[in-house]
């Protein structure tokens, strides 16, 4: 069965591989387009985009997919992926074969990605200091505290 196809009626959405680049799956469903924000693909972007949102997952209930020809993801990116899509799978193609599959994992610290909302946070003054969260899991959600002031996050795709 293909990645695009549903168990209960077996119809196909048809798309086609994509010869270089990185497919991400698992990612949450309806967060495909914040990963393309991460990416930094939006209008204009060379890249060719497939993505599939909130299709048949046995695994999920419902996911999001996304296939991004030409792209190689950095080691920045699948951190804020983490963060927001904890259960998605990267697998990175060369020549149409699947060179790597991995799983993501939120870092254990970030920097300079998540704005503290808290304006007395010392790193929303005018000092020179980077924004720092702690991440950790809260079941399947994953969370961030902030290192200067202990404000945690829980929804951390409205701080990205």
């Amino acid at each position: 069965m293909s990645e695009f196809e549903t168990k209960s009626d077996r119809k196909h959405l048809v798309v086609s591989k994509i010869k270089n680049g990185t497919v991400i799956d698992h990612i949450s469903p309806g967060m495909s387009p914040l990963v393309l924000k991460i990416l930094g693909i939006g209008p204009g972007s060379k890249e060719a985009v497939s993505m599939a949102m909130n299709v048949h997952s046995s695994k999920m209930g419902k996911k999001d997919i996304l296939k991004v020809e030409g792209k190689f993801i950095s080691d920045e990116e699948l951190n804020k992926i983490a963060l927001i899509a904890p259960e998605a799978t990267i697998n990175l193609v060369e020549d149409f074969e699947i060179t790597r599959k991995f799983r993501v994992e939120p870092p254990e610290v970030v920097e300079n990605i998540i704005k503290c909302p808290n304006q007395h946070c010392i790193s929303n003054s005018n000092e020179p200091i980077k924004s720092r969260f702690r991440i950790f899991t809260d079941g399947r959600k994953v969370v961030a505290k902030c290192d200067y002031c202990g404000k945690k996050l829980y929804n951390l795709q409205d701080y990205i």
